[in-house]
C-alpha cells in the first residue's frame, strides 16, 4: 500500500484539509457529553432551567459546526480518493500498454481487468474510509478516554480494561479475514475470464447449442466466488456483533461500578450519563478501526496485485540510444533465429530460420496449422523476441530501435480482426490519425473496402460496434487492411488477413497492392495456395523450420510439400 501512496502527493492540499476539518468535527463532539452531563448536574439538579436552555442552544450550535466540519471533511476526502483512483487506473492502463505479449500471457488479460477496475476501486474505497476512519477513530478514542479519565479516575479503569479486549478481538478477525480476501479476488478473475470468453465467443457458444455447457462453467465459478464471499462476509458479520457485546458489557459495568462510586458520593450522575456517552464514542471508535483494519486486509490484497503489475519491468523495451531514423528500404533478415513462448519449454516454436526478405519483395508463407508462421511475422514488429538470433531491418537488429519507430514503419493485419467502436473512417484513419480523406478513399480503394462502402447509405460514417459488429468477416477485413495501408508502412504484413474474402475480391486486393505499393515489402501468411502464387517467393514451414522455398514453379518441380498442398486444395490441374 505504501508505494500507491505517490498518487496522493498531488492531492496533498486536499489530503491534509480532510482530516484537519475533521479534528475540529472530532474536538466538538467531544465536548457534547460533558455538556450534557452539566445539564443534568448543574441544570436539572439545581432546578435552573435557564442554565439547561443556554446549554442546549450551544449544543445546537455546536452540532450544526460539527455537521460542517464532518461534511467539508468528507467533500475532500471523496475528492483525493476519486483522484488517487483516476491515477492510480491511468497508470495501470500506462503499463497494460507497454506490456509485451509475452506479459500480458503471464498475467492473463481476465485478471488485469480485475485489476485494473475490482481492485483500484478496493484501494481508492480505502483511501477514503482512511482519510476519514483512520483519523476519526484515533481522535476520538484518545480524546474521549482522556475526556473521561477527566471525569472519574476509578471509572476510566473499566475502559482500561474493556479496551485490550476489543484490540484483541480486531486483531483476530483480521488475522482471519486477510487470506480470505486473497481467494476472494482470485476467484473474480476466474468469473472475469469465464464471462469475457463467453461474450467474445456467444456465437460460437449459440451456433453450438452449448448454452447449458458455458452456464454450467459459469455456475461452478460464480459458486466458488459466492462461497469464498460467503465465509469472508460471514467473518465480517461476526465481528461486528462481537464487538457490539464487548461494548455493551463495558456499558453494563460502567453502570454497575459507577452506582457503587454515586452511592459513596465521588460522582455525580450527570458526570455517570457523561461518562458512559464517552465509553459509547471510544468503543465505537474502537468498532471503526475494526471495521477499517478487516477492509484494509482487502486493500491490502488488491494493492499487491496492483503494485505487480506497475513494478513488472516489460520484458521489451526501446534501449538507451535507440535509432529512431526511418526505414528506408524494408529489408528483412532473420539469422539464425529460433524461438520459445516460454524458456521453460523443451521445444522451440521457431528453429534455426535464416531468411532474407528484399525490398518490394512479396513472400508467402505457407504451413500446416502449428508451424510457426504467425510466430514468424510477429518477431518482425518485435511483438516477441526472439529466444536466439536476430531479426534485422535494413542491417539493423530491431532490439535496436525505438519500439515506437519500428511499429510505425510496419502494418499489421492479424488474423483475429479487431475493429472499434465507431465510424468506419474512424477504423481506417486508427494507424494513421493524421491520414486525410483522399488518403482513406484510396487505401479503401486498393483494399476493395471501397466496394460496399460506396453502395451503403452512411458511407464511410458508417457506426460499427465492439470488434466491427455490423459488418461481415470479409467486409471487416478489407477494413482492416485499408487501416494498415492508411498508415503508408514500409513493411506490410498480412497474417491469413484474406481467409473471409472471396477469391475473386483477394485477386483484386493483391493486383492493387502490386501497382500502387510495389516499393513495399509484403509478406503473406496463408491457409489458401491461391493467395501465394502470384508471389515473388513461397516459403514453405514445417514445426518450425524451412522446408522449402522458392517461386510457384520451382516448387512444384520440387514435388515436395508445396505440390502436396497445391494438390490437396486445387488438384493436379495446372501442375
Amino acid at each position: 500500500m505504501k508505494k500507491l501512496l505517490k498518487y496522493l502527493k498531488p492531492y496533498t492540499k486536499y489530503a491534509v484539509l480532510a482530516p484537519s476539518l475533521l479534528m475540529i468535527e472530532v474536538f466538538l463532539e467531544l465536548q457534547q457529553p460533558r455538556l450534557m452531563g452539566n445539564i443534568v448536574d448543574l441544570g436539572i439538579a439545581r432546578g435552573d432551567m435557564s442554565f439547561v436552555i443556554t446549554t442546549a442552544i450551544k449544543m445546537i450550535i455546536i452540532s450544526f459546526a460539527m455537521s460542517a466540519g464532518g461534511v467539508s471533511s468528507i467533500f475532500f476526502s471523496s475528492r483525493v480518493s476519486q483522484s488517487f483512483g483516476a491515477d492510480v487506473r491511468n497508470s495501470l492502463f500506462e503499463k497494460i500498454q507497454s506490456f509485451s505479449f509475452s506479459d500480458i500471457d503471464k498475467f492473463k488479460t481476465s485478471s488485469l481487468i480485475t485489476r485494473l477496475t475490482n481492485d483500484v476501486t478496493q484501494v481508492q474505497l480505502m483511501v477514503l474510509m482512511g482519510l476519514r476512519m483512520m483519523f476519526r477513530a484515533p481522535l476520538l478514542a484518545f480524546g474521549g478516554f482522556f475526556m473521561a479519565a477527566r471525569l472519574n479516575l476509578k471509572l476510566s479503569l473499566v475502559l482500561a480494561i474493556a479496551l485490550p479486549i476489543l484490540a484483541a478481538a480486531v486483531t483476530f478477525f483480521i488475522y482471519k479475514s486477510f487470506p480470505l480476501f486473497r481467494k476472494v479476488q482470485k476467484k473474480l478473475d476466474r468469473i472475469n475470464l469465464i464471462m469475457r470468453e463467453n461474450l467474445s465467443g456467444i456465437r460460437v457458444v449459440k451456433a453450438f447449442v452449448r448454452f447449458d455447457y458455458e452456464q454450467k462453467r459459469f455456475d461452478s465459478a460464480n459458486s466458488d466466488y459466492t462461497q469464498i464471499g460467503i465465509k469472508a462476509g460471514s467473518l465480517l458479520a461476526l465481528s461486528m456483533p462481537a464487538m457490539i457485546i464487548i461494548m455493551n458489557f463495558t456499558v453494563v459495568a460502567v453502570l454497575w461500578y459507577g452506582g457503587f462510586l454515586a452511592q459513596s458520593g465521588e460522582i455525580e450522575v450527570g458526570k455517570i450519563i457523561a461518562f458512559i456517552n464517552y465509553s459509547t464514542q471510544i468503543l465505537f471508535s474502537f468498532m471503526m478501526l475494526g471495521f477499517l483494519f478487516i477492509n484494509i486486509s482487502r486493500a491490502y490484497v488488491s494493492a499487491g496485485r496492483i503494485n505487480e503489475v506497475l513494478e513488472t519491468e516489460s520484458t521489451m523495451q526501446s534501449p538507451q540510444n535507440a535509432i529512431t531514423k526511418e526505414i528506408s528500404n524494408g529489408v528483412i533478415e532473420f539469422k539464425n533465429v529460433s524461438f520459445k513462448y516460454n524458456k521453460a519449454d523443451k521445444n522451440s516454436q521457431l528453429k534455426n530460420i535464416n531468411l532474407k526478405i528484399a525490398a518490394g519483395e512479396t513472400v508467402a508463407i505457407l504451413g500446416e496449422t502449428g508451424s510457426g508462421k504467425t510466430t514468424l511475422v510477429n518477431l518482425i514488429p518485435r511483438l516477441y523476441d526472439v529466444s536466439s538470433g536476430q531479426v534485422l531491418i535494413d542491417g539493423v537488429d530491431v532490439k535496436d530501435y525505438d519500439i515506437e519507430t519500428l511499429r510505425s514503419f510496419v502494418g499489421m493485419v492479424p488474423q483475429d480482426t479487431v475493429l472499434f467502436t465507431g465510424t468506419i473512417a474512424d477504423n481506417i484513419k486508427w494507424g494513421n490519425p493524421n491520414a486525410q480523406d483522399d488518403e482513406i478513399k484510396n487505401a479503401s480503394s486498393i483494399s476493395q473496402a471501397s466496394e460496399f462502402l460506396d453502395a451503403i447509405p452512411d458511407g464511410y460514417d458508417t457506426i460499427v460496434g465492439q470488434r466491427g459488429v455490423g459488418l461481415s468477416g470479409g467486409q471487416r477485413q478489407r477494413v482492416a487492411i485499408a487501416r494498415a495501408i492508411a498508415k503508408n508502412p514500409k513493411i506490410l504484413i498480412f497474417d491469413d488477413s484474406t481467409s473471409a474474402v472471396d477469391v475473386v475480391t483477394e485477386a483484386k486486393i493483391q493486383q492493387n497492392l502490386k501497382e500502387q505499393l510495389s516499393t513495399r515489402t509484403f509478406i503473406i501468411v496463408a491457409q489458401r495456395i491461391s493467395s501465394a502464387l502470384d508471389s515473388d517467393r513461397i516459403i514453405v514451414l514445417k514445426d518450425g523450420e524451412i522446408a522449402e522455398q522458392g517461386t510457384h514453379s520451382e516448387l512444384i518441380a520440387k514435388n515436395g510439400i508445396y505440390t502436396d498442398i497445391y494438390k490437396s486444395q486445387l488438384g493436379t490441374e495446372g501442375i
